[in-house]
């Protein structure tokens, strides 16, 4: 086990030294034991140094799952003998095939270390009580998370998804004061409270802290704005992870919106041109895809894996909470990139501009009904509750705004669509907000 106590407050040349001596034992590992990099790599030996691993090819999820669809159940990126995986869990298929995860009792433990970091930064701590409501069933948000919830020393209740009548109840009964949810789920829970309690104002049920994650939106100061003003608690981004590598290794602070990197003793960050594959100095500034290679890593471990999220490099001077690690932001996932006449959106730019209507909940989809390229952004939203269509403000008039709005803000032209308040289902795990007929 390779980690390093309160690493996230380390000076990143402090760590140099613990990084490589890492990544010299874990790519004797890989080099020994992956079938999978062994063939990526045709015979070349990693390198030594961490800075030269662009010297590597890169690797990606299509490679993994092409790897568990000829090995299965784990791929032959496993690097372990099956016997020492002590968990399986199941990324949410959102993007594709369906990936088994293995990890032993050690990767497991690192997990939970690093992602209580997180969640620490966050704002949970000792006294506290959080309920966690993210999918149980395999998904790597679920029990793992509650564990890095529960490494922070907060009581945690482990509700999962579904039953949002009940959950009220126990919030109520059991007085909790920090939910740990995705970004979308508290829109649901104002729809129970309005049907189900009425006369009940989600202030009322006495939440302070979200802690959310697993869906973009946070980075939104009229999101924010909105989940204050209306629960009364404070949002952060408190769970930022890539399934296949890494549960939950960034997080927001106090002093900051922005994401700082947690992980460095267990995971070595690059950036990389989306479209070249080339690298990137990880620099102020700077704007490209994350990739990720594990330090430290049993069962599957990974070198220069393309997480595919684009990512913005804020600041790399240590915070005024301390922490040292670069901060940054998503700007969105490479696979949910839409190009309108050349313009790159994502749903994360959308979603600032819808959230500047009153009139509108929020809630929003992107409905792409054949393949590239778009001359136009396809736009479904709704009205927020208690907002109807009159002759005022009508339907049409209100789509024309949202375009209007999308054109300045983005340069793009939009088709936009007014639905009726609930026109979307309700969702209590992720929202997929691009909509593709070919997926």
């Amino acid at each position: 086990m390779s980690l390093v106590d309160r690493a996230e407050y380390r000076h990143p040349a402090w760590l140099l030294e613990h990084q490589q001596a890492a990544w010299q034992r874990q790519a004797f590992h890989v080099a020994q034991n992956s079938a999978f990099y062994q063939g990526l790599w045709q015979g070349r030996t990693p390198p030594h140094d961490l800075h030269d691993l662009p010297e590597l090819p890169l690797s990606d999820k299509s490679q993994l799952r092409q790897s568990q669809a000829a090995h299965p159940p784990f791929g032959d990126y496993l690097a372990a003998p099956r016997r020492m995986a002590n968990r399986l869990h199941r990324t949410s298929g959102t993007t594709g095939q369906a990936m088994n995860l293995a990890l032993s009792a050690d990767d497991c433990h690192i997990t939970k270390v690093v992602g209580g970091r997180s969640h620490r930064a966050a704002g949970l701590g000792p006294g506290m009580t959080v309920v966690h409501c993210l999918n149980y069933q395999m998904w790597m948000g679920g029990l793992t998370d509650h564990r890095t919830l529960e490494a922070t020393g907060a009581l945690v209740v482990p509700y999962g998804v579904g039953g949002t009548e009940q959950l009220i109840r126990t919030i109520q009964e059991v007085g909790i004061n920090a939910i740990s949810c995705t970004p979308s789920y508290p829109a649901v829970l104002e729809r129970v409270l309005a049907d189900k309690f009425p006369g009940t104002d989600p202030r009322d049920l006495g939440l302070e802290l979200g802690l959310f994650g697993g869906e973009p939106g946070l980075d939104d100061p009229a999101f924010r704005e909105r989940i204050r003003a209306t629960w009364g608690m404070e949002p952060r981004n408190a769970n930022y992870g890539v399934s296949d590598v890494f549960s939950n290794f960034a997080a927001q602070c106090a002093h900051d919106t922005d994401l700082h990197f947690m992980g460095a003793d267990v995971l070595w960050p690059e950036l990389i041109d989306p479209d070249s594959g080339a690298p990137l100095p990880l620099t102020d500034g700077a704007e490209g895809e994350l990739v990720l290679t594990h330090l430290v890593r049993d069962c599957q471990p990974l070198v220069r894996f393309r997480t595919g999220d684009i990512i913005a490099i804020t600041a790399t001077e240590p915070c005024k909470c301390e922490r040292t690690g670069f901060r940054f932001r998503v700007v969105g996932r490479s696979d949910d990139m839409v190009v309108v006449r050349g313009l790159n959106l994502f749903p994360s730019m959308v979603a600032a501009v819808v959230n500047e209507f009153t009139e509108l909940s929020g809630d929003y989809r992107i409905i792409l009904d054949g393949p590239p390229p778009y001359d136009r952004l396809p736009l479904s939203v709704e009205r927020a509750e208690g907002a109807t269509s009159d002759a005022a403000m009508g339907d049409a008039a209100l789509a024309a705004r949202v375009a209007s709005a999308i054109k300045h803000r983005l340069g793009a032209s939009a088709e936009v669509t007014v639905h009726p308040h609930g026109h979307f289902p309700v969702t209590e795990g992720k929202t997929k907000r691009v909509i593709r007929s070919d997926q």
